[in-house]
């Protein structure tokens, strides 16, 4: 009996390690369902429907700025005498005239700074909805890591349990142990059957989760994902925080948003100055009626300016007190909004340095301990030294401590990939390495 739960041992030790659920039935998948998480952002990034709108929103502030650097439309005018005007050199019968508005000096370069300060704002935009989206996915993968190490962990748990089970009923026949054991262990099994049950069964929200955020059809099956090496980054609070502020894409959206809003400003008070028009008229003209007339048929061209009275200053003022109060609503939603992830991030920093913590206590010490525990309680429930529910009750603590070594692994990543997207990359092993790029 002490081989077999030395074998156990090397189990949980293999789960502990980089196990790759091969135990675990599951459909054959073709080679584009993603299986590790590389595979998982591809996808996505491929895939996703609200990133494809975002990048769809960055492409149209982009085209705006054109839209901003052309001139108004020249004005074509045509007019037809209905009754022709008998001048000296000739009557006057159509009349053709264009006409160019040039804005005043700056406005089109306001307007045009505004436009790219806010194309660049939606690139941030996309940036960091790519970032979220990462985060999301990797969030929705571990979870389903956790799920497949959780129902491989009750599996084999139920396999030691049916053990259990068998030994009680060795014993109760052999007048070793009483009937009262084997009802308890028979009730073991049904409530680690229930759990398995529901372990399993939880695969399938999560599952749609996963194919959604990918824009997959919610039914479609997912493999089991492929566990990878656990990774460990050393980060530095000071330096989390300052490099956060530095290149995060929702703060550098809002910094060009600030630049927009300046541009906008700028172009409201451009607006108490007029807009100069230059153009021609040309008049066709017919031959003298007198003969001998010189410049007979001589048709005129007149060189034109206009220019428009920009006399309601009222609704100028108006338009520049609103640019104002859009830049300081703007500027106050940048303070709003540091103030937001930097407390976030304050928060994720400290459950990803207390999951670690976590890690090393199970994985060290818990674990370890349980399993000497398990061991030695059932070499004394077998020289009758203890009951069986000090048995069992060992067992419930390996089963409880290899699940809570799991979802402080999962926990470890999921926030590692939240920080991550707070700070706008990925982290190296030492996060001091990343603010000095």
């Amino acid at each position: 009996m002490k081989g077999s739960v030395l074998l156990f041992s090397a189990i949980v030790l293999t789960l502990i390690g980089t196990s790759c659920f091969a135990g675990i039935s599951q459909k054959p998948s073709d080679s584009n369902t993603p299986r590790q998480l590389q595979d998982y952002l591809r996808y996505s990034a491929l895939n996703n429907a609200s990133l494809k709108a975002t990048f769809e929103r960055w492409k149209a502030a982009i085209e705006k700025i054109p839209q901003a650097q052309a001139l108004p439309d020249p004005k074509f005018t045509y007019s037809y005498f209905i009754r022709e005007v008998e001048t000296r050199v000739g009557p006057q019968r159509h009349k053709f005239g264009i006409m160019q508005v040039f804005p005043w000096f700056g406005k089109i370069e306001a307007r045009t700074d505004a436009a790219s300060a806010e194309a660049k704002a939606a690139r941030k935009r996309y940036e960091a909805e790519k970032l979220k989206l990462f985060w999301q996915v990797k969030e929705a993968f571990y979870e389903y890591l956790y799920l497949a190490s959780a129902v491989k962990i009750a599996k084999h748990n139920l396999e030691l349990l049916k053990h259990f089970e068998e030994v009680t009923r060795t014993r109760y026949m052999a007048a070793a142990g009483t009937h009262p054991d084997v009802i308890r262990a028979q009730v073991e099994l049904a409530k680690l059957e229930d759990v398995l049950k529901s372990l399993e069964e939880l695969r399938k929200p999560i599952v749609a989760k996963l194919n959604s955020i990918l824009n997959r059809q919610s039914s479609e099956l997912l493999p089991w994902p492929v566990k990878e090496e656990l990774r460990r980054v050393v980060v530095g609070r000071q330096e989390i925080i300052t490099l956060l502020k530095q290149i995060n894409p929702e703060l550098a959206a809002i910094d060009f948003e600030v630049t927009a809003a300046k541009s906008k400003l700028e172009l409201a008070k451009k607006q108490f100055y007029p807009d100069v028009g230059v153009g021609l008229d040309w008049i066709e003209t017919g031959g003298a009626v007198s003969q001998g007339v010189s410049d007979s048929g001589r048709d005129p061209v007149i060189l034109m300016f206009s220019m428009n009275l920009p006399i309601w200053s009222e609704s100028y003022k108006a338009a520049e007190q609103q640019a104002k109060s859009v830049l300081r609503k703007t500027e106050q939603q940048r303070t709003e909004a540091e103030n937001t992830i930097v407390a976030r991030a304050e928060q994720v920093l400290y459950e990803l340095e207390d999951s670690s913590r976590k890690i090393k206590l199970y994985s060290d010490v818990l674990v370890l301990k349980a399993e000497e525990l398990l061991e030695a309680s059932e070499t004394a429930y077998r020289a009758g030294t203890i009951d069986f529910l000090s048995l069992i009750d060992a067992q419930r603590t390996v089963l409880n401590f290899q699940l809570q070594y799991e979802r402080a692994i999962t926990d470890n990543q999921q926030k590692l990939a939240e920080l991550e997207m707070l700070v706008g990359r990925e982290l190296t092993t030492d996060a001091r390495e990343s603010a000095e790029e």
